[in-house]
């Protein structure tokens, strides 16, 4: 069976973890902890990034440093995890769903603005499949409506939008380490913070509410309890995990883009036949080959496909059930303007099996069934 996905695994994993170990510091903000958030910062020019226990806990950060309040509205696409919607329930605000593009699957820029109201706090951009939405319209609107931009790049690590890292645009982004993307720390996550009185209110919520960072620095003599927090900081054990990949993330970056070039060469001819289409990657953005996916006629089609499919030992999976039309989504939210695109992406869309690692000529059988799938 050619699995779906594969934790990441780059080689020095188990020997940082044991450097951890050894070291005697295995909680949060060790050694490592550090050296991953040095790495992002470095990376994306951010002005700070702090790792959290899960991309979820990252939003939910974000949301508080956001201050939303009870009746406030944030907007964002339908076509997204939960995660998204729910660090912001969680503060009480109102979600406003909008439908995505056909062509990236994300957030439809030119529908944002009329969705705002004057209870419009936020705009929650999510980066899907690690193509970078169209952040210079996003970001001229939410300057021209005093709102703050929260980039759910899950999925975006090594991604760009002409050339800037997606996550480090609005005034918030978070990254996903979960063992499904492209590097791992099993369950983990980071925010990345633009402002710096804002970065420092992040540790102290991060901190469990405290000034501990102050005082590991010497800014302080003690540190106390200053305002509301919780915990969000992963095991330094987990960023060893995650620093092994980070020191890699060249290589795996490249890897994985070859895999995801080697399925558009071999399916290129069903999309030219109008039998499916493939990824769009827009010109002015730079993709990490977080996933492959291809989309399908319809509902039917597709699962027939991944009947096909699992016959051939191959395991393919479809995605998001759109959040408007959950029950949860229903009670804390309302799409606005017409659903075009978003429900119709969700019941035909298929993901492939993509991770680093992946042989070519796995990718080429997978290809080869597809295609024997549509009778070519």
């Amino acid at each position: 069976m050619i699995v779906f996905n594969v934790p990441p695994y780059a080689g020095k994993e188990l020997d940082y973890m044991q450097e951890a170990i050894a070291g005697r510091k295995i909680c949060g903000d060790g050694p490592f902890t550090k050296k991953c958030n040095q790495w992002i910062e470095e990376k994306t020019g951010t002005t700070k990034a702090l790792l959290t226990t899960s991309c979820t806990q990252a939003l939910e950060l974000a949301a508080i440093l956001t201050d939303i309040q009870p009746g406030d509205e944030v907007i964002l696409p339908s076509f997204t995890f939960v995660s998204t919607a729910n660090a912001f329930v969680l503060r009480g605000a109102k979600l406003v769903f909008v439908d995505i593009r056909p062509d990236t699957k994300n957030i439809d820029e030119t529908l944002i603005e009329d969705a705002i109201t004057d209870k419009t706090k936020a705009i929650v951009p999510v980066h899907y499949a690690g193509v970078g939405c169209e952040m210079d319209t996003i970001l001229d609107i939410a300057r021209r409506h005093d709102l703050i931009v929260v980039e759910d790049a899950a999925q975006g690590v090594m991604s760009t939008y002409k050339g800037r890292a997606l996550g480090s645009m609005g005034d918030y982004g978070c990254f996903s380490f979960h063992e499904t993307k492209n590097y791992s720390m099993g369950e983990g996550g980071a925010i990345l913070i633009k402002d710096s009185e804002k970065a420092e209110e992040a540790e102290v919520i991060r901190e469990k509410g405290t000034d501990r960072s102050r005082f590991l620095r010497g800014q302080v003599d003690k540190y106390s309890w200053v305002t509301m927090g919780s915990s969000y900081l992963p095991s330094d054990m987990n960023a060893a995990y995650l620093y092994a990949q980070l020191e890699r993330a060249d290589e795996i970056n490249c890897d994985r883009l070859a895999s995801w070039n080697r399925y558009y060469k071999g399916l290129k001819p069903l999309e030219e036949k109008g039998l499916l289409q493939l990824p769009v990657i827009p010109q002015e953005c730079e993709h990490n080959a977080h996933m492959f996916y291809i989309v399908t006629k319809d509902l039917e089609e597709r699962t027939k496909l991944i009947s096909y499919l699992k016959e051939n030992e191959i395991n393919a999976v479809f995605h998001y059930v759109p959040l408007h039309s959950a029950k949860a989504g229903l009670k804390y939210g309302r799409f606005h303007g017409e659903d075009k695109y978003t429900t119709k992406v969700a019941e035909s869309l298929l993901r492939l099996p993509m991770y680093y690692g992946l042989k070519e000529e796995e990718v080429d059988y997978i290809c080869q069934k597809i295609n024997e799938f549509y009778g070519v």
